[in-house]
């Protein structure tokens, strides 16, 4: 049976109500920080295509490595064979991350990086002869992805996964640890659940989708001194913080702390394809080192590895190693911290903090999400407001004069949209 709808209308569009949305804007190119419509116009990207593109797009030496390598292979399946591209990006990845975090698993999105993270957990476990690890400690106000396994460990309240409780395993949930009382809060339920817990995991230091919400990195080293107090393994989720976002190139590292287990994807390619990564250090991994075959990670997506995505990734690797990433989110959280400063204190606005490359605006209640887009985009700016958040997380190579443009437009619109809700 055919449609006779427009073409167009085929698309199911993510977070969308598509019986109420406008039309999208359709985008026709792009380059550096600025995306171009299909009339001509260009818009200023602020999110840098959910925090991916932190080179700005179309970066010619990662185009040029996607471009030989789809010449060479664009795509070979992982099981039983291996590839150059892969075997030189895990190598650099183990060598780039603190610790013994050496063994890498790649898959193909960051929620089945974070699935994969969750099964290696409980499989840990159950390769030592220990049975009954089938939860999880997370933090309310976490996001870890859309997949099943990780709605779980979203906020179970707060979260835009509320409504599949009744679908999703049962985790326990505790407050990230920021005062004395939250401390001895989380200590009690690590050793109340201690022997139905698999693992516990975090957002190191910016809970990204859940609100933007930071914590300095004494919090994150307090949940890794207690993760180990009590014998779990920590997940530490860099989906969004890894690569520079929060002005280190891996978040963790400003705790100085090792997770057990971290995962990776988002900015990984420099925002050109799919690829994720969950990577464990040597004891994760030895617990499947095994002559039984049915220790092993029974998991393999069929994607796993794509030499076009890893030959992507290790290009973006070059760009860190060659051009000053970690210095260019310093001055973009330097300017985001004095540019946004005039809004705090206004009417409705609850908040404005930074962290690296990360600002954010929190109001006093949810806007009206609609017209804040609006008036972002009558200002040429991309910018996509969620829940009580307006935030900016721009490419690390945008010119000075389009981080202005963003600043400008979120300074000219906040103040209006708040006093409305104060």
């Amino acid at each position: 049976m055919t449609s006779d709808r427009p073409s167009k209308k085929n698309l199911w569009r993510p977070y969308t109500q598509m019986r109420l949305a406008p039309p999208p804007l359709e985008a026709v190119a792009t380059h550096g920080s600025r995306i171009v419509l299909a009339d001509g116009s260009e818009l200023v990207d602020g999110i840098a295509s959910w925090w991916t593109a932190v080179h700005g797009y179309n970066h010619p030496h990662i185009a040029q490595a996607v471009a030989d390598q789809l010449a060479r292979m664009p795509h070979v399946m992982f099981g039983g064979l291996t590839h150059a591209p892969a075997e030189r990006l895990a190598a650099r990845l183990a060598a780039l991350l603190p610790g013994d975090l050496d063994h890498v698993f790649f898959s193909d999105s960051g929620s089945v990086a974070v699935e994969v993270a969750l099964k290696m957990a409980a499989q840990m476990w159950l390769n030592r002869g220990v049975s009954g690890r089938t939860k999880v400690l997370a933090f309310r106000g976490g996001y870890h992805g859309d997949t099943m396994g990780a709605m779980s460990v979203c906020d179970p309240e707060e979260g835009m996964h509320r409504r599949f409780g009744a679908y999703l395993p049962s985790q326990v949930f505790c407050d990230l640890p920021r005062s004395l009382a939250e401390t001895e809060a989380l200590d009690a339920a690590l050793a109340a659940h201690r022997e139905t817990l698999a693992a516990v995991i975090v957002e190191p230091l910016v809970q990204g989708a859940g609100g933007m919400v930071m914590h300095p990195p004494e919090v994150l080293a307090t949940i890794a001194r207690l993760a180990r107090r009590h014998g779990l393994p920590l997940i530490a989720d860099e989906i969004f913080t890894g690569f520079g976002r929060t002005g280190s190139l891996f978040a963790c590292q400003q705790a100085g702390i090792v997770p057990d287990i971290l995962c990776l994807s988002k900015a990984l390619t420099g925002g050109t394809m799919a690829l994720a990564a969950t990577i464990a250090r040597t004891e994760v991994f030895d617990s499947f080192w095994s002559e039984d075959p049915a220790a092993a990670l029974m998991h393999g997506p069929t994607f796993m590895a794509n030499p076009l995505a890893c030959a992507a990734a290790n290009a973006s690797l070059d760009l860190f190693e060659t051009e000053p990433r970690l210095d260019e989110a310093r001055v973009i959280g330097d300017r985001l911290a004095d540019g946004l400063a005039e809004l705090k204190g206004l009417p409705g606005v609850a908040d404005v903090r930074t962290l690296g490359a990360i600002g954010a605006v929190q109001f006093a209640r949810a806007p009206n999400l609609a017209s804040l887009k609006a008036a972002f985009l009558d200002r040429g700016v991309w910018v996509r407001p969620f829940g009580d958040i307006v935030y900016l997380t721009p490419a690390l190579t945008i010119p000075m004069g389009d981080l202005d443009r963003l600043i400008e437009a979120v300074v000219a619109v906040v103040p209006g949209q708040a006093a409305a809700l104060a």
